[in-house]
């Protein structure tokens, strides 16, 4: 004896099937940049003994902390406001592009990690205007994306992505981050 399929049944398992194979045919995708740009900002922070070539400062310190050396337990509670040189290459004596200014703050105690807000502020010829970007930085990462959330002038309404990546290292005192901006909304 044959059971018999309703019209309803049999409809009901056709759009099933169709749902399912439309699911994992669809493809993703993947946006090509409308602007590609790569820069170095070169921090140097005072340290009570360096304020002529200084470009950041600890601002706000922990109860433990003090406001020339960054605090133990990976820096937490230090907030660092800075003003750095920007470079197209990564010579600390190369001819600025801009400035990097904002502030980091370290946010974390058990992991060495920091909050970044700034903006890269152009007035050369080659460039006219800000980048904006924010984001977490996990600084034991090799490297880190964070945030472009807008900009002005050459930038006005940017959207996109920065790959981070310290370039070099040198104690407590100076570091430059390798900036790799891709925009994915241009004016």
């Amino acid at each position: 004896m044959k059971a018999k399929r309703s019209p309803f049944a049999i409809l009901l398992l056709l759009s099933f099937l169709s749902i399912s194979t439309a699911a994992t045919t669809r493809k993703i995708q993947t946006r090509k940049p409308c602007k590609s740009m790569v820069f170095y900002f070169h921090d140097i922070i005072y340290n009570g003994k360096n304020a002529k070539n200084a470009t950041s400062a600890i601002v706000g310190s922990p109860q433990w902390g003090n406001k020339t050396i960054l605090a133990g337990q990976n820096h937490f509670g230090d907030l660092v406001v800075f003003d750095d040189p920007i470079t197209l290459d990564n010579n600390l004596h190369s001819n600025p592009v801009g400035r990097a200014q904002g502030f980091y703050l370290y946010d974390k105690k058990e992991i060495f990690t920091a909050w970044l807000g700034f903006s890269f502020v152009f007035n050369s010829t080659r460039h006219k205007g800000s980048i904006n970007f924010a984001g977490a930085d996990p600084l034991m990462n090799k490297t880190r994306d964070i945030s472009v959330i807008g900009g002005t002038g050459d930038f006005f309404m940017a959207r996109g992505v920065a790959t981070l990546m310290t370039d070099a290292f040198e104690g407590e005192v100076y570091f430059r981050l390798r900036t790799d901006i891709k925009l994915y909304e241009c004016w």
